[in-house]
């Protein structure tokens, strides 16, 4: 089976409306949000990277307002437990029982700010719900419902009071988002809103428009099952993430989990680009997005300075491109 043109078509509509929406408040920053789409309409979370002041928390309360979705913040910090994200069960004096208090996470898009400044135990807490979906709370399960995302934002520069990220919970980002300055033009523009009107921001995020229902969104979400991917694509996807795992410079490869999400990431990168089908452009186009937060460098690689995105360029190389 393959996506119908009319299909296609309004798929665009919907996206260049988001686009279009969200840029009434967000200066530039076009691949970005792209990014950004793709992990809605991929039903993935995604982990967003820049340093202070790039519009990181702009944009994602944007998107949120764009399409309807409740959106609930929860800012992490050294202090922070568990319990203050999924929530406890209180005593109740007056009905003397337990009731359950939920936490900030019973929302549909979730921005976890500065997640790398929790320890391990509490970035753990998030590894359920981003998985399945759902929370445990003294064993008891809650759903989250399906169009629980989270996008969660660190700093690339300050390492003070910072904590890795767990292998496990990097695993569950679909996308790493890099959020780089503006252009100098974005700048410019960016300083004249400003002395123009110091609030306009705030008062143009207030008046985004829903054009998204989410309906449209649960319809757009079920292309993806009908774009086709060419045996030989599917085959490089695979030939790329071994390649991953047996190269001198990487210490931990990308997983299974891995292949899945670029084979899915691919898929919308097609259908944003108009077409029904996967190519191999479309699986390069994704894979630094997909693959550069998993990976584990070799000590020797990281004191050499190299990123992680020349070496996932360098085992690419060295894997053939179907024709």
């Amino acid at each position: 089976m393959s996506v119908q043109p009319a299909r296609l078509s309004r798929l665009a509509e919907l996206h260049e409306s988001l686009l279009a929406q969200v840029g009434e408040v967000v200066v530039g920053q076009r691949e970005a949000l792209e990014a950004l789409a793709i992990a809605l309409f991929a039903q993935g979370h995604a982990l967003i990277e820049g340093v202070p002041g790039t519009a990181k928390t702009l944009m994602v309360r944007s998107v949120a307002a764009c399409l309807g979705l409740e959106f609930g913040r929860i800012q992490f910090t050294p202090d922070l437990m568990p319990s203050d994200i999924i929530g406890t069960h209180v005593f109740d004096l007056k009905g003397g029982t337990f009731r359950l208090s939920k936490g900030p996470i019973f929302t549909q898009l979730l921005l976890a700010d500065e997640i790398n400044r929790a320890p391990a135990k509490t970035q753990s807490a998030l590894l359920e719900a981003m998985q399945e979906r759902q929370v445990s709370i003294d064993g008891e399960p809650h759903a989250l419902g399906e169009y629980f995302t989270v996008f969660a934002t660190q700093n690339p520069v300050e390492q003070e009071g910072t904590y890795p990220l767990p292998e496990a919970q990097l695993d569950r980002f679909l996308l790493k988002i890099k959020v780089d300055y503006p252009t100098a033009e974005e700048e410019d523009r960016i300083l004249a809103l400003v002395l123009a009107d110091a609030g306009a921001a705030d008062r143009a995020l207030s008046r985004l428009e829903q054009v998204v229902s989410r309906e449209q969104l649960g319809e757009a979400r079920a292309i993806a099952a009908d774009v086709v991917v060419d045996d030989r694509v599917r085959r490089y996807v695979r030939d790329l993430m071994r390649a991953t795992r047996s190269s001198p410079m990487v210490l931990l490869g990308a997983g299974p989990r891995a292949g899945v999400h670029l084979m899915v990431a691919a898929r919308w990168a097609a259908l944003l680009s108009g077409r029904g089908f996967v190519t191999p452009d479309d699986v390069q186009r994704m894979l630094h997005a997909v693959v550069c937060h998993r990976l584990v460098l070799s000590p020797d690689v990281e004191l050499d300075g190299v990123s992680a995105e020349e070496v996932v360029d360098r085992i690419g190389a060295t894997v053939e491109v179907p024709r």
